[in-house]
């Protein structure tokens, strides 16, 4: 019998190797670990307590406050509890005759993932991708041109291809969060023209401006933004942005910021955060944004610790209104006195 070699076949150019899916699995010991945290985590009671602790101003939520979440006795609060403590999320300290509780050191980060990014994305309603044609693509670029040039004719402190560079970083910004583009051109006009606004502010002679910053500017911060033009009756300018924006305000947040404004809840849309947004502000207000603001001279930061509207029940969504409101008297408060 005469021997065959065997030619290797060529590869398919439509299915290229793979990594081995072991090595980019999560180990086993890794895992169970996180399999037990989420098993913890799988309790609508122990959701509620572990956000309300995490958005407690004070740093720490008493037994005795995190009893009125829900119609249970005590023990059996202090029982959710001692679950989430003992998979290393929280923190417990007896005083007298209550048990405080905080956030695990080094859980926050991951805390505030949980519950500013994932829970919100998981509660949105899912919204299909537009596919878009070339042809459609071609004339919102020139849409895009066509803008810039307006914007440049009209902001004559800047130079033309610096507002040409910031329509088309406008437009891009926005576009990584789309989800429905045939807004995208006018969306890209009004954050151009805010942008334009802030390059060309004259800190010495505009009135005083805020920069509300969330993570996905489509609850607090656009309430918060809200509720500072009314309250200030527009003495004061309002910003607001996301660290990673969302694709739309929460529908529970446009109603409250209708009740305000009705012409700035049709208005409102997420924004990506940005430097010029920063420089131009007086004071910076982050909301559970964590590190996401870079530290500008000049700036005054204050970090507001509020629970997100977008998750709240109705008694917790006027709570949270009430507080935000309380916070911005305050604030502004401050101007007349500087």
């Amino acid at each position: 019998m005469t021997d065959i070699a065997l030619t290797p076949a060529a590869p398919d150019e439509d299915c290229p190797p793979q990594v081995p899916p072991i090595s980019t699995a999560l180990g086993q010991e890794v895992a169970a670990t996180l399999a037990g945290t989420l098993k913890a985590l799988a309790d609508p009671l122990r959701l509620r307590m572990l956000s309300a602790i995490a958005a407690d101003p004070r740093g720490e939520s008493c037994v005795c406050d995190l009893a009125d979440l829900a119609e249970v006795s005590q023990p059996t609060v202090s029982h959710h509890l001692k679950v989430l403590r003992t998979v290393g999320l929280l923190n417990s300290e007896r005083r007298g005759t209550w048990v405080w509780y905080s956030i695990a050191p080094g859980k926050s980060a991951a805390v505030a993932a949980l519950l500013e990014g994932f829970a919100p994305a998981a509660v949105a309603p899912s919204v299909e991708p537009e596919t878009t044609a070339d042809a459609e693509l071609e004339s919102m670029d020139e849409h895009i041109r066509r803008l810039a040039a307006d914007l440049a004719d009209a902001t004559s402190q800047l130079p033309r291809e610096t507002v040409t560079s910031i329509v088309r970083e406008s437009y891009t910004a926005l576009a990584r969060s789309a989800k429905i583009t045939r807004y995208l051109v006018p969306l890209t006009e009004r954050f151009a023209r805010q942008r334009l606004a802030d390059l060309t502010r004259n800190r010495a002679t505009a009135p005083p401006q805020v920069l509300f910053v969330c993570v996905a500017n489509a609850g607090r911060s656009q309430l918060a933004a809200a509720l500072t033009r009314s309250l200030s009756e527009g003495r004061v300018i309002a910003r607001s942005a996301g660290s990673t924006p969302a694709t739309g305000i929460h529908p529970h947040v446009r109603d409250l910021v209708a009740d305000i404004d009705r012409e700035a809840a049709d208005e409102a849309f997420p924004k990506p955060l940005t430097d010029d947004a920063i420089r131009a502000a007086d004071v910076v207000v982050t909301m559970g944004c964590g590190d996401a603001c870079p530290i500008v001279p000049g700036v005054r930061y204050e970090d507001w610790a509020v629970g997100d509207p977008a998750l709240a029940s109705p008694e917790g969504l006027a709570a949270i209104r009430d507080d935000i409101a309380a916070r911005v008297s305050r604030l502004l408060a401050t101007f007349t006195t500087e």
